[in-house]
């Protein structure tokens, strides 16, 4: 009798080491495949490639992100001048941490320096005094230069794509994610009052769990695109939702990872990103 119990037993235990072998091999697979993909953020080279030219087909109407560093105009939002690669602007300050931070890069010979303290001046406003015409003109001739460059993308990395990638880490969002909180902070700002980035994060997170708190995260983005929605209608520059309806498009397709090629509109033109344009 106990011959024949240890008879049956042996191959129930055998069965059980197989099955507790490859649900040790798949738990293995599983967690190397999410440090791979948790490795990945938009400030690597690749997808800062792709998130500059899904800002700046809203920014300059251009997926040729490259040439926008030059960009100057009063876009009549309230703003004052709208420059450069992601639109910084005299009124909100953004744009005298890009020239100050020129200054830093290029001391000597600088031609925006005589700015600096204009631009402290309309800061809050969309006054143009001090600047004008002759700021617009040595603005566009330093704008391509490669200390302009490096002074903006520096700009950009510490006021808005670090941030990004910082509060979308915490709260377990993915690429699209991060693009999606970076274009926010692009447009609204980092403040904390209720029509900046932190407000409405804050505004998101009280109607819908972020998956760092076990919820969906398309449930989560979308609420969070909705309250941004608010924010966005009530300033008549921005009451074209085209790059929330883009973003939403995202969500929809399952675009997480922010693989190419994809196709969308804004503002009525038509784009189309594709591995070629970001090799």
């Amino acid at each position: 009798m106990k011959k024949r119990l240890i008879l049956l037993v042996i191959p129930l235990l055998l069965i059980v080491g197989f099955i507790s072998y490859f649900q040790y091999k798949s738990d293995i697979f599983n967690v190397n495949a999410d440090e791979q993909t948790a490795g990945q953020t938009i400030a690597d080279d690749y997808y800062r490639k792709i998130v500059y030219a899904f800002v700046s087909s809203a920014e300059n109407s251009s997926i040729d992100y490259q040439n926008q560093y030059a960009y100057i105009e009063d876009i009549q939002d309230g703003r004052g001048y709208t420059t450069g690669i992601i639109g910084f602007t005299s009124g909100t300050g953004d744009l005298l941490e890009v020239i100050k931070e020129y200054q830093t890069l290029k001391p000597d010979n600088n031609i925006l320096e005589s700015y600096i303290e204009p631009l402290e001046a309309v800061n809050g406003t969309d006054s143009h005094e001090g600047l004008g015409e002759s700021f617009e003109k040595d603005w566009r001739q330093v704008g391509q230069t490669a200390d302009m460059i490096q002074a903006q993308d520096n700009i950009v990395d510490t006021m808005y794509l670090n941030p990004a990638v910082t509060y979308a880490e915490k709260d377990h969002l993915s690429l699209l994610g991060q693009y999606i909180y970076y274009d926010a902070l692009v447009v609204h700002g980092p403040g904390e009052d209720l029509e900046s980035f932190n407000g409405i994060r804050k505004k998101a997170l009280q109607n819908s769990n972020a998956p760092s708190e076990a919820g969906n995260e398309a449930e989560y983005l979308k609420a969070f695109l909705k309250a941004r929605t608010k924010i966005m209608l009530q300033e008549e520059a921005h009451e074209d939702l085209s790059r929330i309806h883009f973003q939403e498009q995202l969500i929809d397709e399952g675009n997480y990872e922010l693989e190419l090629p994809v196709r969308w509109e804004m503002y009525g033109d038509a784009f189309r990103l594709g591995e070629e344009d970001v090799d």
